[in-house]
């Protein structure tokens, strides 16, 4: 089934497979281009790539972005940034409403040149907003060029939020981390997984730590806040999450939560 785009253009039609709208968007001018889409419950974005880096701003619903080197989750009044050319899929949770920005290479300078998850500021929100209702593929008034100007100037700001969960390239250390992704406990010690990868506690942490850049506490606090989201965002219970993911209260699930995003669990997803 193809994607129902929510953008202006009329030279994008109401439905058309993925690979067309990735193609269109390809060939459109202009340095910043900003498009609208809407996916129902469990709609999966094959694996694909743009020749512009794309910010993905989940405006309602959850999105989780996957890449080879690691999976990111993209809550509301939250973005991803993807640079150009790198392969990705998106999964839909629950009824989502995803607007796009688009930036060709070259246009901002210093932007990062990985995967990272970031926070919405309100004026980056409005402008986004604001611009997926501008027309594609048009010569632009003053007050559109503007809006598209200014989220330029805005993107370097953002600021960097823990949604990430990187992957790591060692066979053993994906397969114990996969395992965890899909039944997340603090219950393992770092010497079991030592242990079931055949290493030392001193191989296994090192090498953990150099192909994901995270410690595995810091790594497993992370997938439990990636398994824990659409959870909440679904209107689970804070309680009822955080002791399926073995913390002993919710409070302690919170203070964690709070320490790895800034913000308690039930204020995150306002």
């Amino acid at each position: 089934m193809g994607e129902r785009d929510k953008g202006q253009d009329p030279s994008f039609p109401v439905l058309e497979s993925h690979d067309q709208i990735v193609e269109r968007l390809d060939r459109l001018e202009g340095p910043v281009i900003a498009k609208a889409s809407d996916y129902v419950d469990g709609h999966v974005v094959p694996p694909h790539s743009h020749s512009r880096a794309q910010l993905i701003y989940a405006h309602a619903g959850v999105v989780t972005v996957s890449t080879e080197l690691g999976r990111w989750m993209v809550p509301p009044g939250h973005a991803l940034w993807v640079p150009a050319g790198v392969v990705h899929s998106v999964t839909a949770i629950g009824a989502v409403r995803m607007r796009s920005i688009y930036v060709m290479p070259g246009a901002v300078a210093d932007l990062p040149e990985a995967c990272r998850a970031v926070g919405l500021t309100d004026l980056m929100r409005s402008l986004i907003l604001e611009a997926v209702k501008l027309p594609l593929g048009e010569r632009l008034p003053a007050r559109a060029a503007l809006i598209l100007a200014l989220i330029q100037e805005e993107i370097p700001n953002l600021p960097e939020r823990p949604l990430g969960l990187p992957m790591p390239a060692t066979a053993r250390l994906a397969t114990l981390c996969r395992g965890f992704v899909e039944d997340p406990s603090l219950g393992a010690a770092i010497d079991d997984w030592a242990d079931r990868a055949g290493m030392s506690r001193r191989s296994f942490t090192r090498l953990f730590r150099s192909e994901t850049g995270l410690s595995l506490s810091a790594w497993r606090q992370q997938a439990c806040i990636f398994a824990a989201l659409p959870r909440l965002a679904g209107g689970e219970a804070v309680t009822n999450v955080a002791l399926d993911l073995g913390y002993e209260s919710a409070a302690a699930f919170s203070t964690m939560f709070k320490r790895m995003t800034g913000l308690v669990p039930s204020r995150y997803l306002d």
